[in-house]
């Protein structure tokens, strides 16, 4: 079996680790049970570019149950978890290329090698696996039956391929499904990034003034999380009715030329670029911490910020300072990349298993059903994300009303009224 891990050593932790994750994924092992049973996959070549995770993992074992030929590369340089890939490697014959820290040529290195894997199905955390596609393999393109999109940024780069006319296949963007981005970004990102933040960091978060770039659903979890721990949150924004929700909410809202004055934390969860400038750096105070819990690194200007420094070192791993020629330093976590998987370990595994329900789900719909689709980005069924949130309250032991047939009724006339 081809793959290019760090250590094939480490697998004896990876899968303690994996199976501690399972524990909490109870909606996956429900899926992982029935595939195993009618394997819906059978004979389907499967590619992710996903973060390689404990949780990643259950997903990838689930579909292998299903019959699926998988291969996994990592979505991000520094969230790979070593003992991770040595476990699925070793102990569920899953062919992973990746490792924590690889430098750029390996990341990408990484992705043709799930590609050379000719599938049908793609499975993305950012669209990079989509993007090399459209790009360096047009004609391999044409073999693919469909895509699945884990996050927003990915979504609004698949969604730009669409409006040009240029995507080659249906992509369907389980970041938009409910039981996704309501509790994965919101919940998840909230919870993991702090965690990312105080791993990396060991500051207090109660007293500091904390700034949050961006209210999506992201920004809103990080925000309500950092508000949670007792700082003082600012939230900044580009759409008025983001910026005003958040007021509403109890937040602070300012530009990021005011906001940079005053923040002891900053962490950008917008999905553009640029959004921390060369011109908020040079007006932050000494000792502000900077931290990105987007998908990439781009939406700190770090080139910018090199541009403003005299002296740079590491002030313990993961932080680096940056010495700035004004006298102050600013002190930039795990090199502006996703501060939740490179210094923590990414969201809790009950939060994902909704996430990656909708992923193995997505992907049998697009077995089924692909071939029949448009060339364009969809959204997750609702009959799955219905399915998805009935089974996590069963597994929760919730129960919830049906409605009456009087109550359905009243919902399908216009004639009943006051």
């Amino acid at each position: 079996m081809d793959y290019h891990i760090k250590d094939i050593t480490l697998s004896e932790t990876g899968k303690r680790r994996i199976l501690w994750a399972e524990k909490d994924m109870p909606v996956l092992r429900q899926i992982r049970e029935n595939f195993r049973r009618k394997k819906p996959l059978k004979g389907i070549r499967i590619s992710a570019c996903l973060h390689v995770t404990t949780e990643t993992a259950n997903l990838m074992i689930t579909l292998k149950a299903g019959g699926a030929d998988v291969y996994l590369c990592a979505s991000n340089p520094l969230s790979t978890q070593d003992d991770v890939a040595a476990s699925l490697v070793k102990d569920f014959g899953i062919p992973v290329f990746a490792i924590k820290g690889e430098d750029s040529r390996t990341y990408y290195k990484h992705i043709d090698a799930v590609l050379d894997h000719r599938p049908q199905i793609t499975m993305d955390d950012g669209a990079d696996l989509v993007s090399a596609l459209h790009k360096k393999r047009r004609r391999q393109a044409g073999e693919v039956i469909g895509s699945t999109e884990e996050t927003t940024t990915g979504v609004i780069r698949l969604k730009s391929l669409a409006r040009q006319g240029l995507l080659k296949f249906p992509v369907i963007a389980v970041n938009d499904a409910a039981t996704k981005h309501f509790f994965d970004n919101r919940y998840g990102t909230g919870q993991s990034t702090i965690d990312g933040i105080v791993r990396a960091t060991n500051r207090l978060i109660a007293g500091s003034t904390f700034v949050v770039c961006g209210y999506g659903w992201c920004g809103k979890g990080v925000a309500m999380r950092a508000r949670g721990m007792g700082a003082n949150v600012i939230v900044t924004e580009v759409n008025p009715l983001r910026a005003l929700e958040a007021v509403m909410d109890g937040f602070r809202v300012m530009s990021m030329k005011e906001a940079a004055k005053v923040g002891d934390i900053f962490c950008t969860v917008t999905g553009n670029t640029s959004v921390i400038r060369k011109e908020h750096f040079e007006r932050m105070k000494d000792g502000a911490i900077v931290c990105n819990s987007g998908h990439f690194n781009v939406e700190l200007d770090i080139k910018g910020l090199k541009s403003i420094t005299k002296r740079r070192r590491i002030a313990r791993e993961y932080v680096e300072e940056y010495q700035l020629k004004n006298g102050r330093s600013i002190y930039l976590l795990a090199e502006g990349r996703l501060v939740n998987l490179a210094s923590a370990e990414g969201h809790p595994a009950s939060v994902m298993d909704m996430s990656f329900a909708n992923q193995a789900l997505s992907v049998v719909y697009l077995v089924k059903r692909g071939n029949r689709l448009e060339k364009r980005v969809y959204t997750v069924p609702e009959e799955i994300d219905l399915e998805i949130a009935r089974m996590k309250l069963l597994s929760l032991g919730v129960q919830i009303d049906t409605l009456t047939k009087e109550q359905k009724d009243y919902l399908a006339s216009w004639e009943l009224g006051t």
